[in-house]
């Protein structure tokens, strides 16, 4: 319990950029002495009307002491949190902790001007985060009946409100312990705001380039010049303090002197100049930027990154870049292209997002070469601020984008992007080209957390939110020019055309390695009949396939040697776009750059057997995640998740910086208990009669094991005795083990009762600085770690994920029956995982869990060896209040 009596520092984790509901941004924090003024200034700016529904009467100025006591807190007892924008405050929220210290009674105040905004919203969703963290677990509050806004908030809050009516007064009485109900609307508030905030940008009603210069090959000269030939629809400004006329524009000495509104500000400026361009962007009431400097990836380019981006959001503004490549949205009410490339791609329905300006070049030229038409295109530079999880909650709800490539350099929050991927991909696919040392190293200027985890567990999570993930931008762009074109297939099997047998055997071979089941027709396509008799044919065969059930997919693999246009044979496959059944073609050895791979004539065109095969292979791979529906996982009884928050916040206290604590065997029987996970009992021994009496205690029969986390496993090393029957027995056993172990400089040994014989297996856990809680799986033994036969997932799982991590070893086929032997107790593991992927993704403070063995009969799991090390956790970046973290 807190002290009520306590008065904490001033709690900085608190702070927070906020999206608010028309996509602006402001900044959240605890109320200060020094805000009074603040305060005085908003109350004095209020409708008479909307200081009685805050105070129950009306009062035109606040009194000293009035002021003293709303803006003097302890951050425990007495909280106050106000939203700025800019230098003036717009929204308070506050709680006051009754008698009863595990209640508060809340009130809030916004700003006329802002009110609708979702100031209300927030407020309450950051108060309750900090009410949660002081121990108290319900909300009061008093509304007076006519303040509907108000009510409102509390009642579409997700929580369950209870009311009642006494002296005209409404009176609010809800626990605060976040239900399923409150995450998904505090989700569903995220997702509006995040998606408002980069409409905002895609389709600004005026642009104003700051830096626009009148010299050929100048950045600013490179970006106006794109923007004017693009047929931006919207107003366009420069901005350039030392000339009077930019590419027949008026140009004004900065953004203020403007004389009308400004959504959209392009800044091309050096970095000395960026911070006075914000601040006076900021001052004009401009809504977002666009940051092309760049720069900011040297010694101190994060530090500067953080101040802009802090100042930007602080006066309503999201920040793209730095070192952005630009936007583009091909919407004819739009036609808006900031780049400051002469790559332009053509309309159509797929969204781009990269985050260099290098990769967003080479993006963006691909998908021309490909004939992949965009919708829109994001590149984040260096993602101070707008994120590919900005870009998803945008593409999500644009009615022009049909799905989404994205290319990665880093992860900011893996756990919001998995999240948010997971929704996206079950009505839009997403397509993923990243490394395979995502996330291992740190790119120049990102601001990212370096992952621990085995590399295997960033491509559990892509597969787990059902993203496409591919190697290159070439394959990209393979995958996506299908994709535009037709849905992923239904299924596996693909009917394969071809003017040479040969050539279709090729394009079936390379079809089966990508798990599709390919069939070459009986008969090549006789082109020596001549194009007038050949392509009737063909249209009919193809015409035949598609209205086959069983035929999933088609391939036409074409040879151009003969005198049948190619064209022509496109303009066949053409006919059939429309139907929802892939018919795509392969052009081996093809010169004419027109139509030399990529989406040609409404048909995806693939100049080799593999890139047409591996974007069947991989859109049937998203076909099949999505036919599984999303079972959540059934929480097992007897789950005591609070009681295991108290303990662990008692074990960590006083844990310094990053150090790791590794707990007793008391301490993790303890903890673990909370969650049923019970662990077979041992005792650590020194000498042969506490070996015995540890015995007579535990009871018979024993396992002597090697007191060491390696060598406690290792029947090949001596290191663990199984099936001791007596006290005779085991003397001789420790006698001889203690001997043998001393070379290992092992200086005790450890006896535990005998379980049930089964199936050695292994799980761990682990906090990683990148994915956050991350499960492995696999079976015990040498082979499997040198095969590296481990599953990995991020939980939370799904029921599909749980069943995936227990059969992705090869070795896991020991489980479910091997060469005439019984399955384990596949319930009793199932169990188990589960319990153990709860306790980790609950606790952030458990760092590292592992498990091992863990031994699992036909009828029984029994937990054998547990060791696990805790710290203090960073603050949660999937917090259940909303803040801008990417």
């Amino acid at each position: 319990m807190v002290d009520r009596k306590l008065s904490v520092a001033y709690p900085a984790h608190w702070e927070a950029d906020v999206v608010l509901r028309d996509g602006t941004t402001a900044h959240l924090r605890p109320i200060t002495p020094a805000d009074a003024q603040a305060l005085q200034d908003m109350h004095q700016k209020q409708s008479e009307t909307s200081v009685y529904l805050r105070y129950f009467t009306y009062k035109s100025a606040l009194t000293a002491k009035e002021l003293e006591r709303f803006t003097n807190v302890d951050h425990v007892n007495r909280v106050a949190f106000t939203v700025f924008r800019g230098s003036n405050i717009i929204g308070v929220g506050r709680y006051d902790r009754l008698d009863d210290p595990t209640e508060a009674e809340v009130a809030f105040n916004v700003s006329d001007a802002y009110q609708g905004t979702g100031i209300g919203s927030v407020l309450l969703e950051h108060l309750a985060a900090a009410a949660r963290e002081n121990d108290i677990t319900r909300f009061t509050a008093e509304v007076l009946p006519e303040n509907r806004k108000m009510l409102t908030v509390f009642s579409e809050a997700g929580y369950a409100v209870a009311r009642h009516f006494e002296d005209g007064v409404v009176m609010l009485e809800f626990p605060i312990n976040p239900t399923e109900r409150s995450r998904e609307v505090t989700e569903a508030r995220e997702h509006r705001a995040e998606a408002s905030s980069v409409a905002g940008l895609l389709a600004p009603k005026s642009i104003a380039v700051v830096g626009a210069s009148r010299t050929w090959g100048k950045l600013g000269h490179s970006v106006l010049d794109r923007l004017v030939e693009g047929g931006y629809t919207g107003a366009t400004y420069a901005v350039n303090d030392a000339a009077l006329e930019v590419g027949g524009h008026m140009a004004y000495g900065k953004v203020s002197e403007i004389p009308g509104p400004v959504d959209l500000a392009v800044i091309c400026v050096p970095r000395d100049q960026v911070t006075g361009v914000i601040e006076d962007c900021g001052a004009h009431g401009v809504k977002g930027l666009v940051l092309m400097t760049a720069g900011y990836e040297n010694a101190d380019g994060l530090a500067a990154q953080r101040e802009l981006v802090s100042l930007a959001r602080a006066n309503g503004m999201r920040v793209v870049g730095p070192a952005s490549l630009g936007l583009i949205n091909t919407a004819p009410e739009v036609r808006m292209a900031i780049t400051g490339t002469t790559v332009q791609p053509t309309a159509g329905n797929v969204g781009l997002f990269s985050q260099s300006a290098s990769m967003g070049a080479i993006l963006q030229g691909v998908s021309v070469q490909h004939g992949v038409g965009v919708s829109s295109s994001i590149s984040a530079g260096l993602r101070a601020d707008v994120s590919g999880n900005d870009a998803m909650q945008y593409f999500e709800d644009d009615p022009r984008t049909d799905l989404v490539a994205m290319h990665l350099e880093s992860f900011g929050n893996p756990r919001k992007f998995a999240r948010i991927a997971r929704r996206l991909a079950r009505s839009k696919p997403v397509i993923v080209a990243k490394s395979d040392l995502l996330g291992r190293r740190l790119p120049p200027g990102h601001s990212v957390r370096v992952g621990q985890a085995p590399p295997g567990a960033l491509n559990a999570m892509l597969r787990q939110s059902g993203v496409i993930r591919v190697q290159s931008v070439e394959e990209l762009m393979d995958v996506a020019g299908l994709l535009s074109v037709y849905k992923a297939p239904a299924g596996p099997n693909v009917a394969v055309l071809s003017n040479s047998l040969t050539l279709a055997e090729v394009v079936c071979d390379v079809a089966e390695a990508c798990n599709l089941n390919a069939t070459a027709e009986p008969r090549e396509l006789d082109y020596t009949l001549g194009q007038s008799r050949v392509l009737p044919k063909l249209r009919e065969r193809v015409a035949e396939l598609v209205a086959n059930p069983d035929v999933h997919s088609v391939i036409l693999a074409h040879l151009s040697y003969s005198g049948i246009s190619t064209d022509a044979v496109l303009e066949v496959l053409r006919e059939f776009s429309t139907q929802p059944k892939p018919v795509i073609t392969v052009l081996p050895g093809q010169i004419d750059r027109k139509i030399a791979g990529g989406v040609h004539h409404g048909v995806p065109v693939y100049t080799s057997p593999t890139s047409a095969a591996g974007a069947l292979g991989k859109a049937h791979g998203y076909r099949q995640w999505l036919d599984i529906p999303f079972e959540p996982l059934v929480e097992p009884e007897g789950l005591q998740v609070e009681a295991a928050a108290d303990y662990l916040h008692e074990l960590s206290a006083g844990i310094p910086g990053t150090e790791l604590r590794q707990l007793s065997t008391e301490q993790t029987t303890k903890l673990l208990g909370f969650y049923g996970i019970n662990i077979f009992p041992s005792q650590v021994v020194h000498t042969a009669q506490e070996a015995v009496d540890a015995a007579d205690e535990l009871g018979w029969p024993v396992v002597l094991k090697a007191n060491d986390p390696d060598l406690r496993q290792r029947l090949d090393l001596g290191g663990v005795r199984l099936n001791i029957p007596d006290a005779e027995s085991l003397r001789a056993d420790f006698t001889h083990m203690s001997a043998l172990m001393r070379q290992y400089g092992v200086n005790s040994l450890e006896v535990q009762s005998m379980a049930s014989a089964g199936q050695a297996c292994v799980v761990k856990a682990m906090e990683d600085p990148l994915l956050g809680p991350v499960v492995s799986f696999g079976l015990s033994g040498d082979a499997v770690n040198l095969l590296d036969d481990w599953a990995h997932g991020v939980a939370p799982f799904s029921a599909t994920d749980l069943a995936r991590l227990m059969h992705r070893p090869r070795s896991s086929a020991r489980l479910f029956g091997y060469q005439g032997l019984p399955a384990v107790d596949l319930d009793a593991l199932r169990d188990f995982i589960t319990r153990v992927s709860l306790f980790k993704d609950n606790h952030p403070e458990v760092t590292i869990a592992q498990f091992a063995p863990v031994s699992v009969s036909t009828d029984s799991l029994s937990v054998l060896g547990v060791k696990l090390s805790i710290g203090n956790a960073e603050r949660r970046t999937d917090s259940i209040r909303r803040a801008l973290r990417g």
